[in-house]
């Protein structure tokens, strides 16, 4: 997927464009993440299980609600749906300063139950799961970009069969979609052009 992040950055014409052209990048770095900490369980390396998990869920918990509206926002060239859009990057801070106060705070830990799952109860709370998904999939339903619409209605449907299905393990499963993302954020470039 990293192969197909740099593809996707080639297709950028300017710099507003890059951050966005970066999310099929930022997902491949993530998978890299997940798999060195599934070696982690394989080989029992506790420090590297330690770190993986902690830099998995920075990305996951962190990251993207701050992210994905900030990207999107740069894109956007209609100024009420800019300001929308702004709100949502303020929304996305607030859920990722607070689930960073949790990580930093508590033991975040990750186990294997078919997939990796991580110990973050603070995060199943209903408000800050619809918060989360309101800067990382709602955002993109403002873009005047039609393509970008579509990435958060698939984003969401993707959470949505991700949380059914593997309730438990659902971020690991969730983040595994992201191929799925990344090539519509590549075809957002591709087909501009």
């Amino acid at each position: 997927m990293s192969g197909f992040g740099v593809a996707t950055l080639k297709q950028t014409e300017r710099k507003a464009e890059i951050p966005f052209a970066m999310i099929p990048l930022l997902f491949g770095v993530q998978q890299i993440i997940e798999g060195m900490l599934w070696l982690s369980f394989r080989y029992d390396v506790p420090l590297l299980n330690m770190t993986m998990t902690y830099v998995f869920t920075l990305f996951s918990h962190v990251l993207w609600p701050i992210f994905v509206p900030f990207s999107i926002g740069l894109l956007e060239t209609v100024a009420w749906r800019k300001k929308v859009i702004s709100t949502f990057l303020i929304t996305g801070i607030a859920v990722g300063l607070y689930n960073l106060y949790f990580i930093v705070t508590y033991p975040v830990i990750s186990e294997i139950n078919c997939n990796i799952v991580y110990a973050l109860p603070h995060f199943n709370k209903v408000q800050v799961m619809g918060l989360y998904l309101a800067a990382t999939c709602v955002s993109c339903f403002f873009s005047s970009h039609k393509i970008i619409n579509v990435l958060g209605v698939l984003t969401l449907f993707l959470f949505i069969i991700a949380y059914w299905f593997y309730t438990v393990a659902f971020f690991s499963v969730w983040c595994f979609f992201a191929a799925i993302l990344s090539v519509v954020i590549y075809l957002h470039f591709k087909l501009k052009k």
